[in-house]
């Protein structure tokens, strides 16, 4: 069942998920609202940037001071994000008993942000950077100073960033830039993110696997589920044959096995949703 996002589709979309225990899987869409970008929207797609891949980013010094020279452009922006409707929306569900927890795809801790408590980081968080031959971990504002200190005058203001928290910046800018060594032993720092090529680790996925073992019911929102990470908990769902609801514009991977499918802003929708079950609980 497919609906555009009107009143009988979010009527359809709370008689489903009504009395049960919702698990919820978030992507990209979920965050643009709040001024991130995705990287499989009509408009990210036209501009066609790749993006980090992870086994690269660890071999190859030249890209990790092209990646954290355009993150520390983009890093005001990003920090700066403020949750948007569709995670205020599932706070509040939340709150009201409905969603048991939230499995994000996203990296910007927006779901925390909007005070979600059970929420499981697929893909880690750009807020933290961790030593990739000590395993020390930093904050990441923490870096950002000492990025800083080492580039004085570098451009680190609000800019257009992209959806790992990069930016675009010419070569010649990047050859001058400096890059800072773990304060701990001096290795190599990554963000503590799950870049394109690498695994999510197994406790992270089997500790979703449970969430989505003990639902009744699987919401997903904003997200094309293109790669594996995350369609494997639709196909987990379906397994299961609990209910798969689907809030997204344009298609989803294994969205045959929904029952109802809306078409819609998740922000809208979600907040369309919460006014009905939360009012209910």
């Amino acid at each position: 069942m497919s609906s555009t996002g009107n009143e009988k589709g979010i009527e359809a979309l709370a008689e489903a998920l009504r009395g049960r225990r919702v698990a919820v899987l978030t992507g990209a869409g979920v965050s643009t609202e709040s001024g991130i970008p995705d990287y499989r929207s009509p408009d990210s797609l036209a501009r066609a940037r790749r993006p980090i891949q992870g086994p690269e980013f660890v071999r190859s010094a030249p890209l990790r001071r092209r990646y954290w020279a355009r993150a520390m452009v983009g890093w005001e922006h990003f920090r700066l994000a403020r949750p948007g409707r569709a995670h205020v929306a599932l706070a509040r569900l939340e709150s009201h008993g409905v969603v048991s927890r939230v499995i994000t795809q996203n990296v910007d801790r927006l779901h925390r942000a909007a005070g979600s408590q059970g929420v499981i980081e697929l893909h880690g968080a750009l807020a933290e950077v961790i030593c990739l031959d000590c395993g020390g971990l930093e904050e990441r504002d923490a870096l950002q100073a000492r990025m800083r200190a080492l580039n004085t005058g570098w451009l680190d203001g609000p800019t257009p960033i992209a959806p790992d928290g990069d930016a675009e910046l010419p070569d010649e800018m990047v050859a001058r830039f400096q890059v800072p060594d773990c304060l701990a032993c001096g290795g190599v720092l990554k963000p503590r993110v799950v870049f394109f090529g690498h695994n999510v680790e197994r406790p992270i996925v089997e500790q979703a696997y449970a969430t989505v073992d003990e639902a009744d019911a699987l919401l997903i929102a904003g997200t094309s589920l293109a790669v594996f990470s995350g369609y494997r908990f639709l196909v987990r769902a379906a397994n299961r044959g609990i209910p798969i609801a689907i809030v997204n514009r344009g298609p989803v991977r294994g969205e045959e096995r929904a029952m109802l499918k809306i078409e819609a802003s998740t922000g809208e929708t979600l907040a369309a949703l919460e006014s009905v079950l939360g009012t209910a609980a």
